[in-house]
């Protein structure tokens, strides 16, 4: 096996490797928040600057590779995506961060606990970690055949979380004194749909790579 060829594994491997950081740090963010979990709140805070150094490493390797090889065709659309994803998974990991602050910050515990139930958080959890799975898959197996069910899932967030907004407004004004809270449950679920459009946007970034075709904005 050549030097390069070498190297770009050992690229992919270190994106494997922050991709199942990040799923985790999703998987644990979606247990901290349905079991008001403050312990595993904090374990999410203090693991974000690891995919925070993953990051940081991740764009300095693929600088020198290129550098290095000047890579062309399949192999620098390769490189190009690993960056991209990269600082896509580390946005997912940011907002990961963000809901585990608002399990930390136990200012909420008053809110009714059917709520979350009539936003349908759980599933919205289920459906996003199925995304970044779905999506890890795909880069592995080189397979974009899957990117249609991804999107579609994206869909399904925003069409949960446009219900969301009319469900906690009705709330609120019943219950006009959980205002604050109300504003802060409704600013985490934007940052799940936002996590869903990052999902959305690796799949282009895949797409890129595998068959040469630009998704976005089409």
């Amino acid at each position: 096996m050549k030097h390069s060829e070498i190297e770009l594994q050992m690229l992919r491997e270190e994106i494997n490797q922050m991709w199942k950081l990040v799923i985790s740090q999703l998987e644990k963010a979606k247990q901290a928040f349905l079991n008001a979990d403050i312990e595993l709140a904090r374990e999410i805070i203090s693991r974000e600057k690891r995919v925070d150094a993953l990051e940081l490493k991740i764009d300095s390797d693929c600088e020198n590779y290129i550098a290095l090889f000047s890579p062309v065709a399949v192999d620098l659309r390769l490189v190009l995506s690993i960056m991209k994803i990269s600082s896509t998974l580390e946005r997912i990991a940011d907002f990961c961060e963000g809901i585990a602050r608002y399990v930390a910050d136990n200012e909420c515990g008053e809110i009714n606990p059917q709520l979350p139930e009539e936003l349908r958080m759980e599933e919205v959890f289920d459906t996003l970690i199925s995304m970044l799975s779905d999506g890890f898959v795909a880069l592995e197996s080189e397979n974009t055949k899957i990117s249609g069910k991804i999107m579609a899932k994206d869909e399904f967030v925003d069409s949960l979380y446009f219900n969301a907004i009319g469900i906690i407004a009705d709330y609120l004004r019943k219950n006009p004194e959980q205002m604050r809270c109300g504003l802060k449950l409704m600013l985490l679920i934007r940052k799940l749909e936002r996590i869903g459009d990052h999902c959305n946007n690796i799949v282009e970034e895949i797409v890129f790579y595998v068959d040469a075709k630009i998704l976005k904005h089409s």
